[in-house]
């Protein structure tokens, strides 16, 4: 789902995100928007200086031309509680980073993230720690499936149907 704040984003490499207020999930594509794969996990602590330091170097270090970021809505597509702060945190990341970002339809995206994570022989623990960024990736690659589609339909649709 983009929202009318979303950003066009140009050719080249992107960063998927999924926000949270404790652990923010990165994933990053390829130039050419075919593979989408999860990076890593930024800890927050409220700390806006060294929030922006990560992202701002995330975004020299990856080359990136912009950021998709998860939108949590409701499963009719309503807007759910968090989604102003998700919202707030968008922009602010626009601000900080100089780059255009696009907000993309995050239902279910933790729920497929678990279950990419169920077979793969991780801990309990270890599943928790990168769930976040399976969860970017998953968003990241809904949002270049429907980029290519040129579907603002499939950009609406929940992940898992």
């Amino acid at each position: 789902m983009t929202t009318p704040r979303s950003q066009s984003i140009p050719p080249g490499r992107i960063a998927g995100v999924d926000y949270g207020r404790r652990r923010i999930g990165v994933a990053v594509c390829d130039a050419h928007w075919i593979l989408a794969s999860p990076l890593c996990i930024h800890e927050t602590r409220g700390d806006h200086e060294a929030d922006a330091a990560f992202f701002s170097r995330l975004a020299g270090a990856e080359s990136l031309v912009g950021f998709v970021v998860g939108l949590p809505v409701h499963a009719d597509g309503t807007p759910s509680a968090m989604s102003a702060e998700v919202e707030r945190f968008g922009a602010w990341l626009g601000r900080i980073t100089g780059l255009p970002v696009a907000f993309h339809d995050e239902r279910y995206s933790s729920r497929e993230a678990a279950g990419m994570l169920a077979g793969v022989g991780l801990s309990r623990g270890r599943k928790k720690a990168r769930a976040d960024a399976v969860a970017a990736q998953v968003v990241l690659a809904s949002w270049m499936d429907a980029q290519r589609h040129g579907d603002a339909e499939s950009a609406a649709r929940p992940l898992d149907g």
